[in-house]
């Protein structure tokens, strides 16, 4: 036996969960309540209770429901989609004597078979002779958001089941129609029972081809065609996750905060806050809550510089900065990096020699392929801006070569007067990058930090002002 206790059917509308409860509640022992928690009903239409739980009840407080579905006798259950009261989902997914049932279909036939049920409202069919008929119009965007809608469900059950060490019964559509396949997951689940048939209260609504069931099949073709199936466009990413860094914030007294992403513009930005309001620093979250309560109409914002410069500033920092010592000593001797000896600094055609190894060496870093862990230095602009928004969004991500602009419209928004912002010279390295550009070192930039120069629409270093 098993030994559970109560299951949920985690699927979405028009993947054949109907027919799935059917098959199941004809197992001796086993119920499924429907869609349980969804919140336009209670289990099916026109009920007013479930288990003697009346639907306002359920919705102030869902896990008394859940609680009756898994007390009451058998093995109880329920039809869980995207959509439903997300309370009682975490309850539904750390139960280990919950069985989890996740049935899928093709989502281009769910999503013709959801256009033509709105179309004839008719959501069941228990007699061909009863089928109204209609013929779904395909809508490409629609598509997408429902196959994303879809897709995102279900990688968030992969995750939670995989993070808990639990398994699930996967079933498809064309698999629970197979009394087999049935009969299999009554063992998975512990019952006795077995079906000799399928349930005679429900036929297939629309057996057609697809191109039967579609208005503009072509139209659809065309769409589908476009649509990068397997994510081949994808750009893997292994690279750590990061935390808000809160101590690293600096705020000042007229409610505007600064998000730092290193090497970051902190002397000249410090300056123009300062002439803002006295500034506030060395936050933790809980002092960086008070102080957003005590500002109202707060504002906040963080600066992206080019990643080429960013990679060739924290390529100067890696050589100049004495609590770098340990890491130059790692790169010299594990790794062969060309670093200028301590104290010294490389000429211009070693640096750019360096640089060119130095990024080389950061791809591997940034997808957790070496001995050193991603330093927030050269850690990705959009990690670290993921790290941010654990804790609190930046309300305006400025762009360093046209900083005075985006502050002064920032400062406006705050009610406030801007002073004078004074933009330093971006390049403080002591070699400079305009001496050494190479495309070599472009494309190298583009292929370590390929995430940053597509979430920002980087162009090349050298058409923005180097």
């Amino acid at each position: 036996m098993a030994g559970f206790e109560s299951f949920v059917i985690f699927a979405e509308m028009r993947t054949g969960s109907n027919l799935l409860e059917a098959a199941l509640s004809e197992l001796p022992g086993v119920t499924c309540h429907g869609e349980a928690f969804n919140p336009a009903l209670i289990g099916y239409p026109n009920r007013t209770e479930l288990l003697g739980v009346s639907r306002a009840a359920r919705d102030a407080d869902p896990m008394a429901l859940w609680n009756r579905i898994r007390e009451a006798e058998g093995l109880n259950g329920c039809r869980f989609f995207h959509d439903h009261d997300p309370r009682v989902l975490g309850a539904m997914l750390e139960d280990r004597r919950c069985a989890k049932i996740v049935l899928t279909r093709n989502p281009a036939e769910s999503y013709v078979s959801l256009k033509i049920a709105r179309a004839t409202n008719q959501w069941k069919l228990g007699d061909a002779r009863h089928r109204k008929e209609a013929l779904a119009a395909f809508d490409a965007v629609d598509f997408e958001a429902h196959l994303e809608t879809l897709q995102g469900f279900q990688v968030a059950l992969m995750h939670a089941l995989q993070v808990s060490g639990q398994s699930a019964f996967w079933i498809d559509y064309e698999d629970a129609q197979d009394v087999a396949v049935l009969n299999g997951l009554a063992q998975w689940l512990g019952v006795a029972g077995r079906l000799s048939a399928l349930p005679s209260s429900l036929v297939v609504q629309n057996p057609a081809a697809l191109e039967e069931k579609v208005a503009n099949f072509p139209q659809m073709e065309a769409s589908l065609a476009r649509l990068d199936r397997f994510n081949l466009s994808r750009t893997p990413n292994f690279e750590p996750r990061r935390g808000p860094n809160v101590p690293a914030l600096i705020a000042c007294d007229a409610g505007l905060l600064y998000m730092p992403i290193r090497p970051a513009l902190d002397h000249a930005l410090r300056n123009w806050m300062a002439g803002l309001a006295p500034l506030e620093e060395g936050f933790s979250q809980k002092t960086l809550r008070q102080w957003k309560r005590k500002h109202p109409g707060h504002r906040s914002f963080t600066v992206v510089r080019h990643p080429l410069l960013r990679a060739h500033l924290a390529f100067a920092a890696l050589q100049s900065w004495e609590n770098m010592a340990e890491i130059r000593a790692v790169l010299r001797q594990s790794y062969r990096l060309p670093l200028a000896p301590e104290g010294k600094v490389l000429k211009a055609a070693d640096w750019a020699e360096g640089l060119i190894a130095f990024l080389g060496w950061l791809k591997t870093n940034l997808n957790a392929q070496t001995s050193l862990p991603v330093q927030p230095l050269w850690a990705t602009q959009s990690t670290l801006l993921q790290g941010f928004a654990q804790f609190a969004l930046p309300d305006l991500i400025a762009r360093e070569d046209r900083l005075r602009e985006d502050l002064a419209y920032l400062v406006t928004a705050l009610g406030a007067e801007a002073p004078a912002f004074v933009a330093p010279e971006p390049d403080t390295a002591p070699v400079k990058l305009a001496e050494i550009w190479t495309p070599a070192l472009e494309q190298a930039a583009a292929d370590t930090y390929s995430r940053d120069y597509m979430q920002f629409g980087f162009s090349p270093w050298r058409n923005k002002g180097g």
